[in-house]
């Protein structure tokens, strides 16, 4: 009825500035309106009392935020030295962050670093064969320029001082490429520097190959492409480890040196045979280790930046093998 209804409704009659609801069964009414911001005690729940009249319940481990900012311990009556529980003041867990190519111990992997990576390998590979190829090409047309066309045969064999003046720039060219890794590496000059040296050696050989036949020269050219190219295809493919063997290869090359200076002194054809023999095969094996440096999956490697550098060992190592085996035939032809 509507008396009972108008009874139901003043049950209850707030104070003014109270705004509190009734308490749960059991426990007392507490105020907690703005009216005790500024009040300790506790609210409804049991919990400290809160800015703003927000209720909050007891046993949280840490005073939540209110509208004022995070909750300050000590203020409001709010405990000073906040409960210890699980979970309470440790920070999210993160998986560790590891830079690309880079697995869970720090090691680079395979696939996707520096050296190891095959593609850059395979490119590296492509472009030291090519410069190799240009050189070559620069060499033996010097070469066949030297033997066939007479007027410039007879001018070399005349001027000398050529070769001298072509063997002071090839050594100071060289000693630039080996010494200076600044110059091998930066674009254009390691180019040009090879360049130059290409050019003064393609003289000092085409110069050599004047004072011999031209059977000669052709069979000394037939045979060490046939020789090198057995070498490089077979350094590509075997799974022996030639650049272990780089030490041993250069105290054979100072005993070639020695054993060059006693030639030069003791003037024997067959000993001059058996000289050209032992350097046409020392630089052999050198072409079969300098290859091997090339693939990155030996005991030694070469950086991909170091392309000058491999091109060179590999340039010199068959011009090398074409004198020696120049040497051989012409001796043996007695030209």
């Amino acid at each position: 009825s509507e008396t009972e209804m108008a009874t139901e409704k003043t049950e209850y009659t707030p104070v003014q500035g109270e705004h509190s609801p009734p308490s749960l069964p059991g426990q007392p009414a507490f105020p907690i309106g703005f009216d005790n911001m500024n009040m300790p005690g506790q609210n409804m729940y049991g919990g400290p009392a809160v800015p703003g009249g927000l209720p909050v319940p007891s046993g949280l481990p840490f005073p939540p935020p209110t509208a004022f900012g995070p909750g300050v311990p000590g203020a409001f009556g709010m405990p000073v030295h906040p409960p210890s529980g699980p979970g309470y003041g440790e920070k999210p867990s993160c998986p560790p962050y590891f830079p690309p190519g880079q697995d869970n111990v720090g090691n680079y992997s395979d696939f996707d670093f520096g050296l190891d990576n095959k593609s850059i390998r395979r490119a590296f590979i492509r472009k030291v064969f090519l410069v190799l190829t240009a050189q070559l090409m620069v060499t033996f047309a010097f070469v066949a320029v030297f033997t066939f066309v007479d007027q410039v045969k007879v001018f070399v064999q005349v001027n000398t001082w050529t070769y001298l003046v072509s063997y002071g720039i090839f050594f100071v060219s060289v000693c630039v490429i080996s010494c200076c890794g600044s110059v091998r590496r930066r674009h254009p000059w390691n180019l040009i520097a090879l360049s130059v040296l290409t050019l003064s050696m393609s003289y000092m050989v085409g110069m050599i190959a004047s004072f011999h036949d031209t059977d000669t020269v052709v069979m000394a050219v037939g045979i060490t492409a046939v020789v090198c190219f057995t070498v490089v295809i077979f350094s590509l493919q075997t799974k022996c480890d030639f650049t272990s063997c780089h030490g041993v290869l250069f105290v054979c090359l100072i005993v070639l040196i020695l054993f060059g200076l006693l030639c030069i002194i003791i003037r024997d054809r067959i000993l001059h045979i058996v000289y050209a023999g032992l350097g046409a095969l020392l630089f052999t094996c050198f072409l079969a280790v300098d290859t091997q440096l090339l693939l990155g999956n030996k005991e030694l490697s070469l950086s991909p930046e170091e392309y000058v550098f491999a091109a060179l060992n590999l340039y010199t190592d068959i011009i090398n093998i074409f004198l020696y085996i120049l040497a051989i035939i012409g001796r043996a032809r007695g030209s």
